[in-house]
């Protein structure tokens, strides 16, 4: 990881005794750090279970497929088609920030194996991206409404700590951002690897449901539990 990468602003919730867990939970395009917060209660994880959440806001750039408009993205995205013309450097300058907000919950205590990345849509094909990569286990990855990055390289760039990894996985039938096949593409991926791929799917568009917080928490739940 670079020296210099800036630590991202993040929104924090802690738990009232020293963290033992943390999720890290990467917003969509043009979203940011506040976006999943809202969900935290519904997730319905133990209070005595210690979780400390971090909702880190992405840095504001200009997004190709919106005109250049300046907004919160992880990368640039250039094509309708996700899989043309990717932002290899953006998407490589944002996983090192996001390897640098797991240095800090390492150094606060909370070691990778008791971590779990989770994002919505570009946030989540990045949660995937350095999930897959990193070279100590996490607890678990959470992609929602997602695509792969990085595709054509993940099987030679892929770690060993991470190819068993739990995942849960979600997409929308009716998705018109995001389409339903890239979302399946992502999870074949995924199998092929050896993923252990919790698949869900719903009637929805871009976006989350009740029924999917309500699967997302009981997930947790167990993994946590444990």
């Amino acid at each position: 990881m670079p020296a210099d990468t800036k630590l991202l602003s993040c929104v924090e919730i802690e738990p009232k005794k020293p963290a033992q867990w943390s999720i890290i939970w990467l917003h969509g395009l043009g979203a940011d750090g506040n976006d999943f917060v809202p969900i935290v209660p519904h997730l319905r994880i133990d209070p005595k279970i210690a979780v400390r959440f971090v909702f880190p806001h992405a840095p504001a750039i200009p997004v190709g497929i919106n005109g250049g408009m300046v907004m919160p993205a992880w990368y640039d995205i250039r094509e309708v088609d996700l899989r043309l013309r990717q932002d290899d450097i953006g998407i490589k300058q944002s996983a090192d920030r996001v390897r640098a907000l797991v240095s800090r919950e390492n150094e606060r205590g909370v070691a990778c194996r008791n971590i779990l990345l989770a994002g919505f849509s570009q946030g989540g094909a990045l949660a995937a991206y350095v999930a897959l990569r990193h070279p100590q286990p996490f607890a678990g990855l959470i992609a929602l409404s997602t695509y792969v990055i990085g595709g054509e390289k993940l099987a030679a760039e892929v770690s060993s700590a991470n190819r068993a990894i739990e995942v849960f996985q979600a997409h929308g039938t009716l998705d018109p951002l995001v389409r339903y096949e890239r979302g399946v593409a992502l999870r074949d991926k995924l199998v092929e690897i050896g993923c252990q791929v919790t698949w869900r799917e719903y009637p929805m568009q871009h976006e989350v449901c009740i029924e999917e917080i309500g699967d997302i928490g009981a997930w947790l739940r167990e993994r946590l539990g444990r």
